[in-house]
């Protein structure tokens, strides 16, 4: 009876009274604006996956266009009559849930199998670069060997010269790999770019790999062998996705 009562009055007060009413609206609206608040930073921080995601594949798909634009504008400069075509991927976003870093033959896990269209041998990027190529398929999981694993192979070349050769991770550091078979009559420098070369079926060209830190001779003094900065951080990488094929 006392809390009916008290209720009452509560509400006699506020409708009747214009100072109470006034106290009791602004106040109501600064609990509500800041309960809405926290509801929507919430719903934002779940969505943050998603967005990654969704990130992750269109810079895939600018890499992959600007290298497709910059091949057809370089014909274009010696066939005026031909015409600029940009080629997509087919992307399948997928999420890391195991990695390594610290062994020689280093293993990635993502959540998407052969259910979702992955097979063996497809790429897998990520929004700064290659990771590395489907090894083993489940159901609803795919092992990855990324290019931290001294039997990944993946051939490459020097944006500006065209030079190509197979880059490979020798248990050192996992910022860096090797860039083997370079010929000695390259030129190159450091700050080069290195890309895909487009010469497997795994990835297509253009994807970018990172930048030349460091040239050095190889072991036979018969090429170069420049050290790479690579673009890719496999120790930080979430979101990935496996290049599926062209649309």
């Amino acid at each position: 009876m006392f809390l009916l009562l008290e209720s009452i009055s509560l509400v006699l007060l506020f409708q009747f009274n214009s100072y109470q009413g006034s106290l009791w609206f602004t106040s109501a609206n600064t609990v509500v604006s800041t309960i809405q608040g926290w509801e929507n930073q919430v719903v934002a921080y779940m969505n943050l996956g998603a967005e990654n995601r969704s990130l992750t594949e269109r810079n895939i798909q600018l890499q992959l266009q600007l290298t497709t634009l910059r091949e057809k504008l370089r014909e274009a400069g010696q066939d005026s009559s031909q015409a600029v075509r940009l080629d997509t991927m087919r992307l399948l976003s997928a999420r890391v849930i195991n990695n390594s870093i610290a062994q020689k033959d280093n293993f990635i896990t993502i959540d998407r199998g052969s259910r979702d269209g992955v097979r063996p041998e497809m790429g897998v990027v990520s929004g700064t670069g290659i990771v590395g190529i489907v090894s083993q398929v489940s159901s609803h999981a795919a092992i990855v060997i990324p290019i931290l694993n001294s039997k990944c192979r993946i051939s490459c070349r020097l944006r500006n010269s065209g030079y190509f050769g197979y880059l490979h991770w020798d248990g050192g550091s996992p910022i860096e790999a090797l860039l083997n078979d370079i010929p000695r009559h390259a030129r190159l420098r450091k700050g080069d770019a290195v890309e895909t070369s487009g010469y497997s079926s795994s990835f297509p060209e253009g994807i970018f790999v990172g930048r030349i830190l460091k040239i050095r001779n190889s072991s036979d003094g018969l090429s170069y062998e420049p050290v790479i900065a690579l673009s890719a951080d496999l120790a930080n990488v979430r979101n990935v996705s496996v290049i599926l094929g062209k649309k």
